[in-house]
């Protein structure tokens, strides 16, 4: 009975991995991905997409398994990985075979004869018998995988996923290497192609990345404690040196990377701000704004009008005496949608937010507010910072004269957003530690506990809303100075959900994992634009993952963390 359940369980895992492929074909991203590669000759990212497929399948089927039958049973494993890939080329070859004899293209537009040619190698309805040989082939190669010891296992794993990310980001490291010319461009050449990697290039990372990780996993437990058992002023001396190592390459970056990536980390150091502005709120204080877009506007238009030597330029100052105006500006803001929703609580003061989000942006944009704001015009030049003196406002569309340095371009706009986000990182960390950051915590648990143990809830909330406003205030004010314009249109509402997800992905009420969720959410989708037709359901289906298999965020807080993971503790100690 065993023995037939595992074989229509990987029959159905087989079928479900084959209906994923018809859907990521339709979408159009396996057309679009094969203009990429893995390796350059050798296999095109959709291609690897599709043998992905099947091969997770016979490693899912092989694994589950595992659990019907209480143990790894070698000939059952294969058996059930090469079914659930055998199923998933079947599933595909039918896919072909409808799309050749039937007119799917006027319902999908990407069900094309190139998709059908892809699909069978350039062979046709003569190419079908591919697909299940395929599919079997690597089917059995996950069910085999899951065979294999854990130390074998994990270097072959990072080895595959150094080589994905690799060829992902093959421009960008070209790019950056290019730049610095001599035998460092001689080897970017040598190891990137135009559309990913070469031949060589993988095979330095496949066997770079295996040997790392096999010394690792052998040395790495040795290397810990050489380094626990360190003397005060060793660590001390450790920790500065990587602290002196990443302000170099942070310093150095822009440099060498060029406008672009210089650009994607200023739009990375500017959710950063936003999402340690909303971390307050929400990982502090467990208030969940979904408005929060609003202060980030509130602080771009701020500037904007203050700084512009446009037609809706107000006192045409310099950035820096703007830019602490904008700032409690936001924050007078952040009081002003405090009070009336002190007393809602939980889903309903999401809906408060929302609504407050959405009336600034429509205001901004409206005709009503157009002799103020410019409307759906927006308002535009915006004066780039002048370390130095301005000269005088001379007339409308004339630039004031910079008597100095102006930083004028994404380069130097990126040390004013790194600056900006230690600094409130800072700052967020001061007062996580405080007795406000306390307090604060407190509200998160149990508002009713909290007043009863003296708390003033109606002080300790505001000054939530008001810092998290001021935090977010700064970062628009450097965007509208990065861009040098500001619409409405550039506030829209998935604003404020993207740094609502950085944040829950990242670890709410964790500084770091704020960082790492504006470098996984922002930073990643931006640096793929080239496939930004995806990037959206890249995203989704990365925000899934990471909830199923870390819950409590990718760097999450100990406070979180404990709370999540109480059950287990609990049951781990009885």
């Amino acid at each position: 009975m065993k023995k037939e359940n595992f074989i229509w369980s990987s029959i159905k895992v087989g079928l479900l991995a084959g209906a994923i492929g018809i859907f990521l074909s339709l979408v159009g991203m396996v057309e679009v991905f094969n203009k990429r590669d893995v390796v350059e000759k050798v296999i095109s990212l959709g291609m690897f997409l599709l043998l992905a497929i099947s091969m997770i399948a016979g490693f899912i089927a092989s694994r589950r398994t595992s659990d019907l039958l209480g143990g790894n049973q070698a000939g059952s494993n294969l058996l059930a990985g090469t079914l659930a890939g055998l199923f998933t080329g079947i599933t595909l070859a039918l896919f072909v075979l409808a799309s050749d004899q039937l007119n799917l293209r006027a319902i999908f537009l990407n069900a094309t004869p190139t998709l059908s040619g892809l699909l069978t190698f350039g062979r046709g309805s003569g190419g079908l018998w591919m697909l299940p040989v395929l599919g079997a082939g690597t089917g059995l190669a996950g069910g085999a995988f899951l065979l294999l010891p854990l130390l074998v296992r994990r270097p072959i794993t990072h080895a595959i996923m150094v080589i994905i990310f690799s060829a992902l980001f093959s421009s960008l490291f070209r790019v950056i290497m290019v730049n610095q010319g001599g035998g460092i461009e001689k080897a970017a050449k040598a190891i990137f192609s135009q559309t990913g990697l070469t031949i060589n290039g993988a095979l330095v990372f496949i066997f770079g990345t295996l040997f790392i990780s096999i010394l690792w996993s052998s040395q790495g437990a040795k290397v810990q404690n050489r380094v626990d058992r360190l003397p005060a002023k060793g660590k001390l001396s450790l920790r500065v040196f990587s602290i002196l190592l990443i302000a170099y390459v942070a310093i150095m970056l822009p440099q060498a990377a060029g406008p672009f990536i210089a650009q994607v980390i200023v739009i990375i150091s500017l959710y950063i701000l936003m999402g340690l502005g909303l971390n307050i709120e929400i990982g502090f204080a467990g208030l969940l704004d979904l408005g929060f877009v609003a202060f980030y506007a509130i602080g771009a238009y701020t500037v904007g009008l203050l700084t512009s030597y446009g037609e809706y330029g107000l006192q045409h100052v310099s950035f820096w005496v703007a830019v602490p105006i904008a700032v409690l500006i936001s924050m007078m803001f952040g009081g002003i949608l405090g009070v009336p929703v002190l007393g809602v609580r939980g889903d309903y003061l999401a809906i408060a937010t929302l609504g407050f989000g959405e009336i600034v942006r429509l205001l901004a944009g409206s005709d009503f507010m157009a002799p103020y704001l410019g409307g759906p015009r927006g308002i535009i030049g915006i004066q780039k910072p002048c370390i130095g003196t301005l000269g005088e406002f001379i007339a409308v569309d004339i630039p004031r004269v910079c008597n100095g340095i102006e930083l004028s371009k994404p380069q130097d706009i990126y040390y004013v957003a790194i600056a900006s986000a230690l600094l409130i990182a800072f700052f967020s960390w001061r007062l996580r530690e405080s007795r406000l950051g306390r307090a604060w915590m407190a509200i998160r648990e149990d508002e009713d506990v909290a007043e009863a143990l003296g708390i003033k809830l109606v002080q300790a909330k505001l000054l939530a809303y008001m810092l998290g406003a001021a935090f977010a205030g700064l970062g628009g004010a450097i965007f509208a100075t990065l861009v040098g314009s500001i619409f409405a249109t550039s506030m829209q509402l998935i604003v404020s959900i993207n740094v609502v997800a950085l944040i829950i992905v990242g670890g709410m009420g964790s500084i770091p994992g704020v960082v790492v969720g504006a470098l996984a959410l922002i930073g990643l989708p931006e640096l793929l634009r080239e496939v930004s037709e995806f990037r959206f359901l890249l995203y989704g289906m990365a925000l899934i993952a990471v909830m199923l298999a870390k819950p409590e965020g990718l760097w999450p807080s100990q406070t979180i963390s404990r709370e999540l993971h109480h059950d287990e503790a609990a049951d781990a100690t009885s």
